[in-house]
């Protein structure tokens, strides 16, 4: 069988669809990763994987652009005649499906990640680009070929109440999984806890929270709260690294900048936050952090609030709220035998629901549940 695995940037299927891509590439599946130009050729290459580029922009709107990429992947499906496509992020979700159904592709999946900028954003800009995503998703994920895989209850509940994928072909895996041998359980390390908060540093991430925390924590004398990651430069709500800079030269927090050593990272930190404001799809952060055996604190969103379990894995605050994010990780601050536990709890509760194996068998049967009998 073969199949092609798309994203709107390279570094996605890198990070999150790359274990996926080598287990079906050693059940004997022909595999192609599709995304526009960028630095991961190579390392796919590297891995036995073949690398399609399509030349999809992240930011561009303007019609032309748009429908160039559509007849650019349907050009490419019509070439390789794949018997499955998985698309994930909302412009292969939309643009994929419809270049699937005109090249006669036989199964389509769409893997819904959080519903972020198009559906939660405000202002005219976002409202436009809203009305506009509920009418392609519709026609897009409608067909009966085509099967949408959603990270958390409350966003395939969306889809579904505003018409826009049909109940029986709407399906539920949480997350793309997290390779528990990779992030291990590691103790403790000497020295001040230290809380971590590694994303897209976006202000809808909850950041600005968190360095309010931090000082209401009396950091960096009682406790260092530290920021891995870098701004998205293709979305409005990046916070611009002259801010980020400026924490940092303050003391209240460290910019440790991108890592792709996560697991390395994990094991510096006591304690791992993500105070988001807007519905994720089911970070991949998290379950790194649980599995890593850290306690957790984040908030009452969807995605986040599906995969802690509040005061057992770690704990769940309001979005927003400085003060009360501030006192839940004072309390973990406080008391390393309770984060003892809450990480043991949160590793448990990765290896039984949220392993690499575990969610590549459940997305296998999506796909054969395409093919024929």
């Amino acid at each position: 069988m073969k199949i092609i695995l798309s994203s709107n940037t390279a570094w996605y299927l890198f990070n999150y669809r790359l274990p996926l891509a080598l287990d079906l590439k050693a059940r004997g599946w022909d595999v192609a990763l599709m995304a526009p130009p960028g630095e991961y050729a190579e390392r796919f290459e590297a891995k036995g994987l073949r690398w399609i580029p399509w030349n999809l922009g992240r930011k561009t709107l303007a019609p032309w652009q748009e429908i160039s990429a559509i007849r650019e992947v349907t050009r490419i499906y019509r070439r390789e005649k794949p018997d499955i496509v998985h698309h994930n992020t909302i412009k292969p979700c939309i643009y994929g499906s419809i270049g699937a159904r005109r090249a006669g592709v036989r199964g389509i999946v769409n893997s819904v990640t959080g519903r972020g900028y198009v559906f939660l954003g405000e202002g005219l800009r976002a409202g436009i680009l809203r009305r506009v995503a509920l009418r392609l998703y519709k026609l897009a994920f409608f067909p009966p070929n085509v099967r949408t895989i959603f990270e958390n209850r409350t966003d395939r509940a969306y889809f579904i109440e505003h018409g826009l994928v049909d109940d029986a072909r709407a399906l539920l895996i949480e997350s793309s999984g997290v390779d528990a041998n990779v992030f291990k359980v590691r103790p403790e390390p000497e020295g001040l806890p230290v809380i971590m908060m590694a994303a897209r540093l976006l202000w809808d991430k909850g950041v600005e929270e968190l360095v309010e925390a931090a000082r209401r924590l009396g950091a960096p004398d009682r406790t260092r709260v530290v920021l891995v990651g870098e701004p998205d430069a293709g979305n409005p709500n990046a916070i611009p690294r002259s801010r980020l800079e400026a924490w940092h030269a303050e003391g209240v927090v460290e910019w440790w900048g991108f890592r792709s050593d996560m697991d390395e990272v994990l094991s510096q930190c006591h304690i791992f936050t993500l105070p988001t404001k807007y519905t994720e799809g089911l970070p991949i952060s998290l379950l790194e952090a649980s599995a890593s055996a850290r306690p957790i604190v984040t908030t009452f969103m969807p995605g986040p609030q599906d995969f802690v379990v509040d005061g057992e894995t770690g704990l769940l605050v309001p979005p927003g709220d400085a003060g009360a994010l501030a006192k839940a990780l004072d309390r973990l601050v406080l008391d390393a035998d309770l984060r003892g536990r809450m990480g043991a709890a949160g590793r448990k509760r990765v290896e039984e629901n949220y392993t690499s194996d575990i969610v590549n068998r459940r997305t296998l049967a999506v796909y054969e549940s395409l093919l024929p009998g």
